[in-house]
């Protein structure tokens, strides 16, 4: 098995384990729409069911249009990560890691939308009366391996980090 084949099932298995055991403990023990304070005026366990796509984009339109868009959206994307980890060496792990992050969320909210025709969500973030969108760990992954890509991409300065060459064997002018 290949370090980046390591990295990328090690990191699924942990992301997709631990994502879908806290989906499922708080869909079997709240109620839906509940809540629990955890950091008073900041951070709440809120179990929602989001039936659109990230900020609940999609969520108004009829289920027989959003659940089948999202599934395939979800499949195109998975597959465009799955095909951006096959270009990139191994010796990028950075940006294997990244990669990993973003499959793993991606394949844990898809799991939800075959399961469930919608995504649990239950990490809410507020201040006062300002809610930014309830999230999971799922889209937690997503998030920071989105964060991770952008870093080594600007950190690349042009260069095509999933085609360029050990830079350490070029000869620089």
């Amino acid at each position: 098995m290949t370090v980046k084949s390591k990295i990328v099932f090690g990191w699924l298995a942990v992301i997709l384990i631990a994502d879908q055991v806290t989906k499922f403990i708080i869909d079997q023990t709240m109620p839906l729409h509940h809540s629990i304070p955890v950091i008073d005026n900041l951070f709440s366990l809120t179990y929602i069911r989001n039936t659109g796509a990230a900020f609940g984009i999609l969520s108004g339109s009829a289920a027989s249009f959003r659940l089948p868009f999202l599934v395939l959206f979800s499949v195109l994307a998975i597959g465009f990560v799955v095909m951006m980890l096959r270009r990139l060496p191994d010796r990028e792990t950075g940006l294997i890691t990244a990669l990993a992050f973003i499959l793993g969320g991606a394949i844990g909210n898809l799991i939800d939308r075959i399961a469930y025709g919608e995504v649990i969500d239950f990490l809410d973030v507020y201040w006062s009366n300002f809610h930014w969108p309830a999230f999971n760990l799922a889209d937690s992954f997503i998030t920071v391996g989105v964060l991770i890509t952008v870093y080594y991409l600007v950190k690349a300065k042009g260069e095509d980090p999933f085609t360029r060459t050990n830079s350490s064997s070029r000869a620089r002018p």
